[in-house]
């Protein structure tokens, strides 16, 4: 067994989201090229980029140790993996996807029993076909290559199974949505074997760690400011915080320097309060982990 952890980074949209968040979580991946083996800034791992649709088939059968893939893929090809960790991120939102079930506006169509002997298109063929399978509704499963709200527009299909994150594309189709399926995200993913091996092990741990570290860093912020001692205990109660602040004096005064980490979110109606409240030279600082 080779020492280096061979990972499957994902081909597609997802390339771009997944070597930008590599970057913050410490790693460098340089992709020359149409290359399929990118270089990456540490000898322990040897990349290779995959379609996400087959990398847990690779992870499976040992070609890949690991790998970054949609939850959605390892259910399409019933892998048996090790999940390390779910990531979620992606090129649009840090919200989770969805696979729906879209029809047109107009259609007749408004639950599962209706699409009964009714021809859906979709590229999570296997999947889409258990579920209804498991439901006893008798359905015509076809895969499409793309431009899958197209089939139902073209009236090529009845239905469209696809993922969506903020639906707008399917709106943009004239479609209305009838049920979802399943909310999928990216999941670190590891050969059973392979996880077996400490020095394996460790490295993938590693990445775990330090890949989670980068995406709850985006949704935190760091806060440093002043205040004086009458108005501290003020300032510090609104302050959320994940522990609590740091509070030191500052040098030969009755002033104190306070710092904290908090919500993104939450910093535009926190800023105001905080000032109001006698808060000066607030400095706001984005993290690249939270660890």
């Amino acid at each position: 067994m080779s020492k280096q952890l061979k990972l499957g980074i994902p081909k597609g949209s997802l390339q771009n989201a997944t070597i930008s968040l590599f970057k913050r979580s410490g790693w460098i991946i340089n992709i020359n090229g149409r290359s399929y083996f990118p270089e990456i800034d540490d000898n322990e791992i040897d990349c290779a980029i995959c379609r996400a649709q087959e990398i847990s088939k690779y992870v499976e059968s040992g070609v890949l140790d690991a790998g970054l893939t949609g939850k959605d893929w390892i259910a399409e090809n019933n892998s048996d993996v090790h999940v390390v960790t779910d990531l979620v991120y992606s090129k649009v939102s840090s919200k989770p996807a969805r696979w729906v079930i879209a029809v047109p506006y107009d259609s007749d169509i408004k639950t599962l029993t209706d699409l009964e002997g009714k021809t859906i298109a979709t590229e999570l063929v296997e999947f889409t076909k258990k579920y209804f399978s498991e439901r006893k509704i008798n359905v015509n499963v076809e895969f499409s290559w793309g431009a899958t709200e197209a089939k139902v527009v073209s009236k090529l299909a009845d239905a469209i199974v696809e993922v969506t994150e903020t639906e707008s594309t399917i709106k943009a189709h004239g479609l209305k949505i009838i049920r979802e399926l399943m909310e999928t995200n990216t999941q670190l993913i590891v050969n059973h074997k392979v996880w077996e091996d400490p020095v394996k092990k460790a490295k993938i741990e590693q990445l775990a760690l330090l890949l989670n570290g980068a995406l709850l860093g985006e949704k935190y912020v760091g806060l440093k400011m002043n205040t004086s001692d009458i108005n501290l205990e003020k300032v510090v109660s609104l302050l959320p915080s994940l522990n609590a602040p740091t509070v030191a004096p500052l040098y030969n005064s009755k002033w104190f320097s306070v710092e904290t980490v908090v919500s993104s979110n939450a910093v535009r109606k926190l800023l105001p309060q905080l000032l109001k409240n006698g808060a000066e030279g607030i400095i706001e600082y984005p993290l690249n982990k939270v660890i």
